[in-house]
C-alpha cells in the first residue's frame, strides 16, 4: 500500500507517517521541502519509505509527485499547509493569495495529477483541512477562507468520485501542538487544556478517514459544539471567537 504525505517533515505529516507505516504497513512517500527532515524520517520508519524535496506550491511539484510515485497509489493526503496570522488591513491580498496557494491551490493540483492512479486503485483521498474552515476567528481571515474552500471541494469531490471508487474525506483539527504551535497558553489553563490536541490523535483520524471510509473527523470531537453554534446561533458563536486571534495552524508552513 503506498500513500503520498504533503508536510510530511513535522508535525500532523511526520505523525501520519509514522503511524501508517507502523500500524497499517504503509509504503510512505514523503513530500515536503526540507530534504533533510524526510532523509531522515525515511530512514527511521523503513518499510520501503521514499521522498520527494520540493515545495508543493511549485510549478513542477505535482508532476515530480507523479512521476516518482507513478501508477501504484493508494492514498493521497493532502497535509501541508501555513497560516500567518495577519489582520486584512495589514496582509491584504497578499496574505490570502499566498495562504490560498499553499491551502488550497497546491491541494488541488496535486490531486489533479495523482487522481488516476488513485482511481486506478480505487483509493483514497484525505484532506487536513481546519475547525476554522467553519468558525473563523480575527486575524486568521485568510486561513479560515482557504480552509472553507477546501472543506466545501471536499464534498463536491466526495459525490463526483464515488462512481470512481476513490473515496474522499476530510480532517478538521482544532489546536494542534506542533513545531511552531506550542499552545503554551492553552495547554497552561485547565479549562482550556482540553481543546489541544497532539498530532498523534490527528494522525489517527486520518487513518480512520482513510481506511474506514468515514467522511469527516472533527480532532478534538468537542469541537463539534463550536461548529453546531456557528450553524445554529451565529450571534453567539461571534461573541465567542471574536477576542481571539490564535490560529489552528503550525503558524508556519508544515514541510
Amino acid at each position: 500500500m503506498v500513500v503520498v504525505i504533503t508536510g510530511a517533515s513535522s508535525g500532523i505529516g511526520e505523525s501520519t507517517a509514522r503511524h501508517l507505516a507502523r500500524e497499517h504497513g504503509a509504503r510512505c512517500v514523503l513530500v515536503a521541502r526540507r530534504a533533510e527532515r524526510l532523509e531522515q524520517l525515511a530512514g527511521e520508519i523503513g518499510a520501503g519509505a521514499s521522498f520527494v524535496a520540493v515545495d508543493v506550491t511549485a510549478a513542477d511539484a505535482p508532476a515530480r509527485i507523479r512521476d516518482h510515485v507513478g501508477d501504484e497509489l493508494d492514498v493521497l493526503v493532502n497535509n501541508a499547509g501555513a497560516a500567518w496570522r495577519e489582520r486584512f488591513e495589514d496582509g491584504g491580498w497578499e496574505d490570502v493569495r499566498r495562504t490560498m496557494e499553499l491551502n488550497f491551490n497546491a491541494p488541488v493540483r496535486l490531486t489533479e495529477a495523482l487522481l488516476p492512479a488513485l482511481r486506478r486503485r480505487r483509493g483514497a483521498i484525505v484532506n487536513v483541512a481546519s475547525i476554522a474552515g467553519r468558525v473563523a476567528r480575527p486575524n486568521t481571515g485568510a486561513y479560515s477562507a482557504s480552509k472553507a474552500a477546501l472543506n466545501a471541494w471536499t464534498d463536491a469531490l466526495r459525490a463526483e468520485e464515488a462512481d470512481h471508487g476513490v473515496h474522499v474525506g476530510a480532517v478538521l483539527p482544532g489546536f494542534v501542538r506542533t513545531e511552531g504551535f506550542p499552545a503554551r497558553e492553552l495547554l497552561a489553563k485547565p479549562v482550556t487544556r482540553w481543546m489541544v490536541s497532539e498530532p498523534e490523535r490527528v494522525a489517527e483520524a486520518i487513518a480512520q478517514v482513510a481506511f474506514e471510509r468515514r467522511d469527516e473527523r472533527i480532532v478534538p470531537r468537542g469541537y463539534a459544539a463550536f461548529v453546531a453554534a456557528r450553524a445554529l446561533a451565529p450571534r453567539l458563536a461571534f461573541r465567542m471567537t471574536r477576542g481571539g486571534a490564535v490560529t489552528t495552524s503550525t503558524g508556519g508552513q508544515e514541510g
